[in-house]
């Protein structure tokens, strides 16, 4: 997904600020927006049916790094991404129809060793089981990132933690 340049501003449009460990699905044109720090967002958006969603995950443990998955995080971010993956597909079995993305925010590496699976890893092996393909993407900077998504069309783009719609955009698939 090729990330064009330039501002782009998505007037009009409710806003909705989707807080960590939440998600919001919606059918109807509306600026869905996610501050990451130490965090990931996936974007789901089903063509065929007009409907997306955005899931806001912090990485566990608190270091703002990527951490293990454990069983505990395992069983509850899967039950997590079930009830968000319904409310977007719904019943559908076009998967075809369906983008994903993955946006997520780290601090930089340090010495210590990073995790041989990461949150996102789980992620894009549970989006792929259910034949959804998933791209991702992974800041590592000490200043958070501001993610802006257009459910209802697909449309995602990143942003400073400071400006809301003057980032590049990007439509899923």
């Amino acid at each position: 997904m090729a990330v064009t340049k330039g501002p782009h501003l998505a007037k009009d449009l409710t806003e909705v600020s989707v807080a960590a460990d939440t998600y919001h699905v919606s059918p109807e044109p509306m600026l869905l927006i996610a501050d990451l720090h130490g965090a990931l967002a996936l974007c789901l958006h089903d063509e065929g049916r007009g409907v997306g969603g955005l899931l806001h995950l912090k990485f566990m443990g608190g270091t703002g790094r990527p951490s293990d998955v454990t069983d505990n995080t395992l069983s509850s971010v899967l039950v997590v991404l079930d009830k968000f993956k319904r409310a977007v597909l719904g019943n559908s079995a076009r998967r075809d129809e369906v983008q994903a993305r993955i946006l997520a925010h780290a601090l930089p590496p340090t010495d210590a060793g990073e995790p041989s699976a990461s949150l996102v890893d789980l992620i894009q092996a549970d989006l792929a089981d259910g034949k959804i393909a998933c791209g991702s993407q992974t800041m590592r900077r000490t200043e958070g990132v501001r993610v802006c998504f257009q459910p209802f069309e697909g449309r995602v783009w990143i942003c400073g933690p400071n400006d809301l719609r003057s980032a590049g955009r990007a439509h899923l698939g």
